[in-house]
């Protein structure tokens, strides 16, 4: 009886899990206040960017994407206790991403999603996907410091040493 509780405990939890990401495709952020926790809190990697806890945090986060339309695609969901690992692909159009504009241009990139689940809401989320990968795809590109202080005149100097401020913006 106890396994049997478990199994489905995980397969109800991969459910909760995938509805996230089904939610945040349609940028439906009512309903997806209703699969998180009120504490809910999300981890973005290693960047300084702060999202705060809780349904404040998910709104101020669909604020930040500005004008999106995106497709979540799930590639593989794994249960263990009361964590899903999702691998995901997005295809999004978006005016901008981390200020690099998009010129109408889309963008396809991987992601996994860590989630803890208690009682059937998403308490945590940690974040990891290919942000650099979707800055190149928008066009920007990596030189080295010295060969962008050379052309800090143009215009557009700032594509060649964003990757050293992205995290300082603030959600």
């Amino acid at each position: 009886m106890q396994a049997t509780l478990k199994v489905e405990n995980k397969e109800s939890n991969k459910l909760i899990a995938r509805r996230f990401l089904n939610l945040v495709s349609e940028g439906n952020v009512e309903e997806v206040c209703k699969v998180i926790s009120p504490s809910w809190k999300m981890h973005v990697g290693l960047g300084k960017a702060e999202i705060p806890s809780g349904h404040e945090g998910i709104r101020k986060l669909f604020e930040s994407f500005g004008e999106i339309k995106q497709q979540w695609i799930v590639n593989d969901v794994i249960a263990e206790e009361n964590k899903v690992v999702v691998r995901a692909t997005n295809h999004c159009l978006q005016q901008s991403f981390l200020g690099v504009p998009s010129h109408g241009r889309s963008q396809t990139f991987t992601a996994t999603f860590i989630h803890h689940i208690v009682n059937g809401k998403i308490q945590e989320t940690w974040r990891n996907a290919d942000d650099l990968g979707r800055v190149l795809q928008l066009g920007a590109e990596i030189k080295p410091l010295e060969t962008a202080m050379k052309n800090k005149s143009q215009s557009s100097w700032w594509k060649y040493i964003f990757c050293a401020l992205w995290w300082k913006r603030s959600y």
